[in-house]
């Protein structure tokens, strides 16, 4: 696949920026029982403790945290289906992104400030403050300029590599919900 180029990936900022504000849809669900694998969910369960139920999460370290354990403010990442659509193309590479849930909504700090409650399905989510930005997966699967445009000043205002959540309400959630921004 070829890669876009930092131009291209700019012609595609006013789509971007026509996603809903307060109500989207939940496009993909995307669980990662182990480093590099991906299964495509048509239903999935959130939990408190585990994120998304079956994920690989919870055994994920991290370098944001002390003890190097998995950081609870990075349970659930969110990207914006419209960026991954000018980004990886078809949606069978949506989950190269590494991400758990692809929303049409507009996941910009301005629309969805950190510990904006977030409802999909009968679950609740909260956005939190832990910047969600690429990685070296990212660059080899997409290209440095689309790492480059999600990581630039624009790219982190309008989150464009997407956001981190964490679930504070458990519940079912399904291909096709609405998710719907609450009160902060």
């Amino acid at each position: 696949m070829r890669h876009l180029t930092t131009a291209e990936l700019q012609g595609g900022l006013d789509e971007v920026r026509r996603s809903p504000q307060d109500d989207g849809v939940l496009h993909l669900i995307v669980r990662r029982p182990q480093v590099g694998e991906r299964e495509v969910l048509e239903t999935g369960e959130l939990d408190v403790a585990d994120g998304l139920v079956g994920d690989t999460w919870k055994k994920r370290a991290s370098s944001r945290t002390t003890n190097g354990t998995a950081h609870p403010d990075m349970q659930i990442n969110i990207m914006n289906t419209r960026v991954i659509g000018l980004i990886a193309g078809a949606q069978e590479r949506w989950q190269l992104a590494g991400d758990q849930l692809f929303v049409d909504l507009d996941l910009s700090t301005a629309n969805l400030p950190a510990w904006t409650k977030l409802a999909i399905g009968s679950a609740v989510l909260q956005v939190t403050d832990q910047p969600h930005t690429g990685c070296s997966k990212f660059v080899s699967r997409f290209g440095v300029d689309a790492m480059k445009f999600v990581n630039s000043p624009l790219g982190r205002e309008l989150c464009l590599r997407g956001i981190n959540a964490r679930v504070i309400q458990p519940g079912t959630i399904h291909v096709g919900d609405r998710i719907r921004k609450l009160e902060r």
